[in-house]
């Protein structure tokens, strides 16, 4: 595919960032647009592998990556948005925030810097909408039948629209003022300008997707009201429960989970008003961020833009090794190596192999108490993790984020009424293509298989819609993707 020579002549390149000192004064997204001709050379140096790894291997939804980098290549660009819809509903939303497995699983990152797949994917979108080819997609015919989606995050807005395309009338219930779940309350706006998500529910709804907000499943409507109203219920609204700390101290003013302060501050760049007596604002204070994951980071880089005074981050998890070369370790897996992150471009202090054991203050929180432990291999266990004598220290904090992520899909009365199975981990248990222990109920997302990327969640929803199609029609018109 692409250029046969092309990874040879052309080195990778992705997008140019505004600076450090320029960026950390706004909210918006700070990457700088891609030249369309440096774009073409990009799609030229995907390579004949033979074996594309990045479709088979990297991409949970099975994204056409070579095709798509081969029409990039030959200009072809109606043709590459065409591929890249058959597999991915949102690439913009992925094209963004996914980590991109797929550019670890490139057979040219096995010794060489891989093709830049993320930056083709959502440089093609947004040509795209630059160019007015996005249009609603309505179905040709209804069929009768009405499924309920709870939860309008990626997993859900990627079913329902699915779903709808097949000719089902599809209502969407959620819970907050506005669609997009954690899309929209979750990642910072730096990284997904909430216009973005806003002009898809514009195309769902001109498709006859439904949506119905400020209504929490289970308490404002009921289980039963759902299974009496629609034919399928689609439960994808996420793994809601995060992961506490349960030490001395964590009942102080200051401790906060970082999806509270996220979710906050995306509020305020919407325009949003927070009382003062439930602010959380990291402005000149000393931030600590347990956890050092995405969620981590992007707390991290909240907290610089609100003029935090200094932003610590810890991590229970031991340092990964330093990896500077091009090639990938664990080739065609994620390899575990050290990521720096744009938040930590941006000024962070990081220690690893830390345990947080006490929080100290009288009204508010004032220190954290901390100490070192190290990993040791055991018989039963992987790893165990034991604490090192003499480490204790102490850490200022006028603000602590937990982001040590989420434990599972909150069990509240729609899931208790529903009846659906849970796993040992306490998410519901659903099969692949998210049929629960209930008939005619289905999960997919986050509340199916635990915390995780937008990518899965999107692929799960896909999943589920065939799932839904099948048991509502007796066969599916929605083709499985994943399966190419």
């Amino acid at each position: 595919m692409g250029k046969p020579t092309g990874f040879l002549e052309f080195k990778r390149e992705v997008w140019q960032d505004e600076s450090v000192l320029d960026r950390i004064k706004h909210f918006r997204e700070f990457h700088k647009r891609f030249p369309e001709e440096k774009l073409v050379e990009q799609g030229a140096r995907c390579m004949d592998c033979g074996i594309p790894y990045c479709h088979s291997h990297g991409c949970p939804l099975g994204n056409l990556i070579p095709d798509w980098n081969d029409m990039v290549y030959r200009k072809r660009m109606k043709e590459a948005v065409a591929l890249l819809h058959y597999t991915n509903n949102f690439p913009e939303f992925t094209g963004r925030v996914c980590p991109a497995p797929c550019e670890k699983a490139c057979t040219l990152a096995y010794n060489d810097d891989p093709v830049s797949i993320k930056l083709i994917e959502l440089e093609i979108i947004e040509h795209a909408f630059r160019m007015g080819w996005i249009d609603p997609l309505p179905p040709h015919l209804e069929t009768g039948k009405s499924v309920a989606v709870v939860g309008s995050g990626p997993a859900g807005l990627s079913a329902a629209q699915q779903l709808r395309r097949a000719g089902h009338k599809v209502t969407v219930f959620e819970r907050a003022e506005k669609a997009g779940g954690l899309l929209r309350y979750g990642i910072p706006d730096f990284k997904l300008e909430k216009q973005i998500v806003n002009r898809r529910i514009a195309q769902m709804e001109e498709e006859g997707v439904r949506f119905e907000y400020g209504v929490d499943a289970g308490e404002d409507i009921s289980a039963n009201y759902l299974k009496k109203q629609f034919n399928a219920i689609l439960l994808a609204c996420g793994a809601g429960v995060p992961r506490d700390l349960d030490v001395p101290g964590r009942g102080l003013r200051g401790v906060h989970f970082a999806m509270d302060f996220l979710t906050q501050n995306n509020l305020l760049v919407e325009g949003r008003r927070i009382p003062a007596a439930v602010l959380i604002t990291a402005e000149g204070k000393n931030v600590i961020v347990i956890g050092g994951g995405d969620t981590g980071a992007d707390c991290v880089g909240t907290s610089i833009r609100q003029g935090a005074g200094s932003v610590t981050q810890i991590e229970l998890l031991a340092k990964p090794p330093d990896h500077s070369a091009t090639w990938n370790p664990a080739w065609p897996d994620w390899p575990n190596i050290l990521r720096t992150s744009y938040a930590h471009e941006e000024g962070c202090e990081r220690k690893w192999s830390i345990s947080t054991t006490q929080f100290l203050g009288e009204d508010r929180v004032r220190k954290i108490v901390a100490e070192e432990v190290e990993w040791q291999s055991a018989e039963k266990h992987p790893m165990e993790m034991k604490s090192k004598p003499g480490t204790r220290f102490e850490l200022y904090a006028d603000l602590i984020l937990l982001a040590m992520g989420f434990t599972h899909v909150e069990h509240g009365r729609l899931v208790g009424e529903l009846g659906v199975g849970l796993d040992r981990r306490g998410n519901i248990s659903a099969d692949a293509y998210g049929e629960t222990t209930v008939a005619g109920v289905f999960s997919a997302g986050d509340a199916s298989m635990g915390a995780s990327l937008v990518v899965r969640a999107q692929a799960q929803g896909r999943k589920a819609a065939i799932g839904i199609d099948r048991f509502l029609m007796g066969d599916t018109v929605l083709a499985d993707t994943t399966l190419l």
